[in-house]
């Protein structure tokens, strides 16, 4: 899941975004609205976290401009503005959920993946693929009962290919949806991930490489 951090603040933007990272998501930073504006037009945000206070004017400008063009990524605003007024303003300009600093990072990054999850998989709490028990909200990958310990990084891939069980997923699209904007798409990194998963996940194997175009886990999948 990717997530765009809107904080004129760097070192919070920073802080967040390490903590964000930490828990599994992959993590731009803007600073200003103009960057943001770039951002979200060359790239695909699982969810939004938007200051109010930016050098160039109100986060909730973005927000209410980006509802009016159609854009349904959801938005969570996250501000020193505690205000019922300053809330109620949030959710009448298209925010999903609002957050005051001060705030706990764990549960800015459980409010991010509950949105994100809404989005993509708004009844899936969990994946069943053969023997394979992919349990989303706790972030634990059982198989055959025994627990498996994925990185961040590896649960996410594995994620992405559970949710889309049955169809290809190129190396383009894993790098877009789990990794940041500072990822090398020349690198070998997301065969390294694979091949860590393939090694903890044990056999017999579930992902399959599909020479030329990527990856694919083949099982049909059981969501509950």
């Amino acid at each position: 899941m990717r997530v765009l951090v809107i904080e004129d603040d760097e070192g919070l933007g920073n802080e967040v975004a390490a903590g964000l990272r930490t828990a599994g998501f992959a993590v731009d930073l803007a600073h200003r609205l103009a960057d943001a504006d770039l951002k979200i037009s060359v790239n695909t945000y699982d969810c939004l976290v938007v200051d109010r206070g930016m050098p160039d004017g109100d986060g909730l400008q973005l927000v209410a401009a980006h509802r009016a063009g159609g854009e349904r990524v959801p938005v969570l605003m996250l501000t020193a503005r505690d205000g019922l007024a300053d809330r109620i303003a949030g959710f009448e300009h298209g925010a999903d959920d609002y957050l005051v600093k001060p705030f706990a990072l764990s549960e800015l990054a459980a409010r991010v993946r509950a949105l994100c999850r809404r989005r993509e998989h708004p009844v899936s709490a969990r994946i069943m693929l053969g023997d394979i028990d992919i349990d989303l909200p706790r972030r634990r990958v059982q198989r055959g009962g025994i627990l498996r310990s994925l990185t961040p990084k590896e649960f996410a891939v594995l994620e992405l290919l559970a949710t889309r069980a049955g169809t290809v997923v190129s190396r383009s699209e894993l790098i877009e949806c789990c990794w940041d904007e500072m990822a090398e798409p020349a690198s070998n990194v997301v065969d390294a991930v694979i091949a860590q998963l393939r090694r903890k996940l044990g056999g017999p194997p579930v992902i399959e490489t599909v020479r030329g175009t990527g990856f694919l886990i083949g099982a049909e999948p059981f969501v509950r």
